[in-house]
């Protein structure tokens, strides 16, 4: 029947999967793969394409089908790099719409004649691509930027991060060439500031032909302030003066600003920031260590329809200001992670307004906020918005089975979580399970309860059970890394989500192979699988195993003692989308076993390692 759908149906019905879903769906038939390609064209996908010849002949495909977001990986000034940039621009230019170089080493000619052939882009990334700077002539010549200018009219998105030969000058030439930018990316470049007693005021001066210097970007900012929308300026030492400054250019309405890692912020210039741009929906100033309490009362009362809120790593922010985000209404993603003197209550007290909607957060990391408590969480939980999917409490190590019986019973919408490092975890908290007192004397008794609820699932458990973690059906991304105390008797019982893609069960030092080819079975749609530091994994578990995860993608096994080649040979024969495999310091598989493996299936990094000399060696293959 599904046959004799129309086209249309079907592609609306498969843009609800996922992504390595539609991949499967498009195997189906040929009606099913037309539709999963006009589907995955949709979702805006990106393509990574490694610059080889051996990518010629993927290039003349994704043309026929129209893609439109690709990236290149490995991009240098060989011989086989121009001629995979011909093909890009003959087959894909002509209705690409986002482009990313980043961190290649494109010549300037290569790169220009790439960009003339790619009439439509509109988002472009050269994040790190610093050959294109070195020389300063990009563009230099006036004929030739006036031909990239009229390609690159409809660009919107531009990415400098992180060019260390940026200047006044290179900047002009090529923003000048994208008329209509509306985002903009300067992160990690390195900003000269000229202290002086109006920032504002300037006399014109020419353009530095060898320093990048904010006098020319606020230039810049104050030409294009009707169009420029977004701002990333992290990491570049902003100065308060100069934040002050762009705030007041006339005309600007920014929506989107990141301020990640600029250290000389103070609470006072982030007040002023948002008096003068009461419009920005995303705001970023983790890492700004000046930033305090305060900073949060202006956001509350400045920025009413902020959307993103990033304060990781701001070591002054405590509860008092955690208690002003209830005034952000509209706010959806909030990190806090590395608040050291966040403890959870502010933010619940923040977040239970009573009679007021509350945030409809739907994205929430605490991750390692050592003040972090039971108590805190169990009172957060139950106001936290129905609409969260990712919560990370990752290294919160004072959290234990209440805190996750209660994310079971109230989240149960969550789609990422993740608790590594939160070391109190136990087998009966996973289980849904009452925790029984700790007597020496019943301890034998009690792992064997475990094991009968775990691997009898017909009998039931003598302890009353509550909320487990199979309650969280809709989890695609799960982190139990470090949580040394769980075993094969609830890890066997509740990994059983069909819908898991990433995984991570690292340093588990009492997971087995019966508990591996449990999890297996149980969650056999993975695609990223970490199980490094398990010294009790076996070859022989890994031949039960394997077949199930046909999907793996990445996998780590690194520090596996008992692991020998003949697991690289299971996983060679049923892991056939594999695209790296991480197998360091792991004793019982040799530099050949890694070589034959990349040999059977070269599109895998491989990556491994060994003490030579006292030394860890570590390739990369």
């Amino acid at each position: 029947m599904a046959e004799s759908l129309p086209l249309e149906m079907l592609t609306y019905i498969l843009s609800f999967l996922p992504l390595s879903d539609q991949k499967e769906a498009s195997l189906v038939n040929r009606a099913w793969y037309c539709a999963a390609q006009n589907a995955l064209r949709e979702t805006n996908v990106q393509y990574s394409i490694p610059v080889s010849s051996a990518s010629l002949p993927a290039i003349k495909s994704l043309g026929l089908r129209g893609i439109t977001c690709i990236s290149l990986t490995n991009l240098d000034d060989s011989p086989a790099s121009h001629q995979v940039l011909e093909s890009i621009a003959y087959h894909l230019g002509p209705h690409l719409q986002s482009l990313c170089l980043s961190g290649g080493s494109p010549s300037e000619a290569a790169f220009v004649a790439l960009i003339l052939g790619c009439p439509a882009l509109r988002i472009l990334d050269l994040s790190g691509c610093n050959s294109l700077f070195t020389s300063g002539m990009l563009l230099a010549q006036p004929e030739t930027a006036q031909r990239v200018q009229l390609v690159l009219s409809g660009l919107c998105e531009l990415n400098l991060a992180g060019l260390r030969d940026l200047t006044d000058l290179s900047f002009n030439r090529l923003s000048s060439c994208a008329p209509s930018l509306e985002r903009l990316s300067l992160a990690y470049c390195h900003l000269t500031f000229e202290l002086g007693p109006a920032w504002g005021s300037f006399a014109p001066r020419d353009s530095s032909p060898s320093q990048l210097s904010f006098h020319n970007l606020l230039q810049f900012v104050k030409e294009r302030a009707g169009r420029l929308h977004a701002l990333d300026l992290s990491g570049t030492g902003l100065l308060p003066e100069a934040l002050q400054a762009l705030g007041q250019v006339a005309g600007l309405q920014l929506q989107e600003l990141s301020l990640h890692g600029c250290q000389d912020l103070s609470t006072e210039a982030v007040a002023a920031l948002c008096r003068l741009q009461s419009g920005l929906t995303s705001l970023d100033l983790s890492g700004c260590s000046e930033v305090a309490d305060g900073a949060l009362l202006a956001i509350s009362r400045g920025l009413e329809h902020l959307q993103r809120l990033s304060l990781r790593k701001l070591q002054r922010l405590t509860d008092a200001g955690c208690t002003a985000l209830g005034g952000l209404r509209e706010l959806q993603r909030l990190d806090l992670a590395e608040c050291c003197l966040v403890s959870g209550q502010g933010l619940a007290q923040a977040l239970d307004s009573g009679h007021r909607a509350p945030a409809p957060l739907a994205s929430l990391s605490l991750a390692y906020c050592s003040s972090l408590k039971d108590a805190s969480v169990l009172s957060l939980i139950p106001v936290l918005s129905p609409n969260l999917r990712v919560l990370d409490l990752s290294s919160c190590v004072a959290l234990t089975n209440r805190t996750l019986q209660a994310i079971c019973a109230y989240l149960t919408h969550l789609s990422v979580l993740r608790l590594a490092w939160c070391k109190e975890l136990r087998d009966w908290g996973l289980l849904g399970l009452r925790e029984p007192s700790e007597e020496p004397t019943q301890e034998p008794q009690l792992h064997g309860e475990l094991e009968h609820q775990a691997l009898g699932p017909k009998d039931p458990s003598p302890q009353p059970q509550g909320p487990s973690l199979l309650m969280l059906r809709a989890l695609q991304e799960l982190d139990l890394t470090a949580c040394s105390k769980l075993t094969d008797a609830s890890l066997a019982k509740v990994l059983q989500f069909p819908q898991l893609r990433q995984l991570s069960l690292s340093l588990l030092p009492a997971l087995t192979d019966k508990g591996l080819v449990a999890v297996a079975k149980g969650c056999p749609s993975l695609e990223r699988l970490v199980l490094s530091h398990c010294s009790l994994l076996s070859d022989e578990g890994w031949a039960q195993a394997a077949s199930s995860w046909p999907r793996l993608q990445h996998l780590n096994l690194s520090s596996c003692p008992q692991l020998t080649e003949q697991t690289l040979d299971t996983i060679g024969q049923a892991c056939k989308q594999l695209r790296m495999l991480d197998v360091a310091m792991c004793p019982g598989i040799s530099m050949t076993a890694v070589r034959h493996f990349q040999a059977q299936l070269p599109q895998v990094t491989c990556i491994q390692s060994r003490f030579v000399g006292g030394a860890d060696l570590t390739l990369t293959l």
